[in-house]
């Protein structure tokens, strides 16, 4: 089954795109909540994004950052959630925090959301790329884009996302990323990347998990040098998180346990950027992951759909992008 734009409109209704498609610092939807102000980061506040905050891993990890003092992005699709989250920052301290809305299925999102960054901050120390979407239902989609939903959702929105504030990265270092994977990968087929054969949910998460690995060791290989390392990992198997509820898969390990494994990432100069985890431990990914013609048919195409364009480790975002 084909999941088109008008197919999606459900998911991002007119009266939240009449809201402004990115919102910073909502109040929460109760009676006596008091509309809070939008905090900026203090002269040497460590300023971190976390994509996909609202719930689950993100939302842990946002409250961490927060509780040690950060300033946090926060960003999701649910404007009440991201509200709540920021609010629950903004009140615990010592750090505080803003909401971004952006949905990952839309390119022109992204880099909107991504402009309105760097307009806002003139630094940006850790970004983490959390955002993305399960293997249930086992649908296939498309986006308003024409990519396969979840290609584009977990991969493509972070690669674009990515390239767009690696100025602010560059300015902040030594700075950090760290994509948030999974133990699930399989090989892209190159001649059928957007699955529109013998398509499984299942195949189209870890097709996607696996090109943010192999997008991990590029840019490891891109930024030697600069200050920016590089990370990536499974956090846990089966959080009890909204995409495991909606496999229905029986959770094994806890969502702090998840988190445990991305801050070590996010915090530890005892690894070499580009390593893959799994949970706390460096571990190998798939082999296509090592494989540098793979990564290179990988950057190549996801350059074409994104429109960036990447010239002696310079990247830029044209406006046309199939061009």
């Amino acid at each position: 089954m084909n999941r088109t734009t008008l197919g999606k409109a459900a998911l991002r209704t007119t009266a939240a795109l009449a809201a402004a498609v990115f919102t910073t610092v909502w109040p929460t939807f109760t009676a006596d909540a008091l509309a809070q102000a939008a905090p900026a980061p203090a002269s040497g506040q460590q300023v971190v994004l976390v994509t996909g905050a609202t719930s689950g891993l993100g939302r842990e990890l946002a409250l961490r950052l927060g509780a040690r003092g950060d300033h946090v992005i926060v960003h999701g699709r649910n404007v009440e959630r991201g509200a709540e989250v920021v609010d629950a920052i903004n009140a615990v301290g010592p750090g505080n925090a803003r909401f971004y809305r952006a949905d990952f299925a839309s390119l022109a999102e992204v880099r909107t959301f991504a402009e309105t960054l760097l307009a806002d901050y003139d630094r940006l120390d850790i970004l983490i790329n959390n955002a993305g979407f399960g293997s249930a239902p086992d649908e296939r989609w498309v986006t308003e884009d024409g990519h396969e939903y979840r290609f584009q959702v977990n991969y493509l929105s972070t690669f674009l996302l990515t390239h767009m504030l690696m100025p602010r990265l560059l300015d902040s270092t030594p700075s950090r990323i760290v994509n948030v994977s999974s133990g699930a990968q399989t090989p892209i087929d190159f001649d059928d990347v957007m699955i529109e054969n013998n398509f499984s949910g299942r195949r189209a998460y870890a097709q996607s998990k696996l090109a943010q690995i192999m997008f991990t060791h590029d840019l490891a290989d891109d930024l030697a040098g600069t200050g920016i390392v590089v990370g990536s990992l499974h956090p846990a198997t089966y959080m009890p998180t909204e995409m495991v509820r909606r496999l229905g898969a029986t959770p094994r390990a806890t969502i702090a346990e998840g988190a445990d494994a991305v801050m070590q990432v996010v915090d530890s100069d005892d690894f070499e950027s580009g390593q893959y985890f799994s949970g706390l431990n460096p571990t190998r990914a798939n082999d296509q992951a090592y494989d540098p013609q793979a990564r290179a048919r990988l950057k190549r195409l996801s350059q074409a759909l994104t429109g960036i364009r990447c010239r002696g480790g310079r990247c830029r975002l044209v406006d046309d992008a199939s061009g």
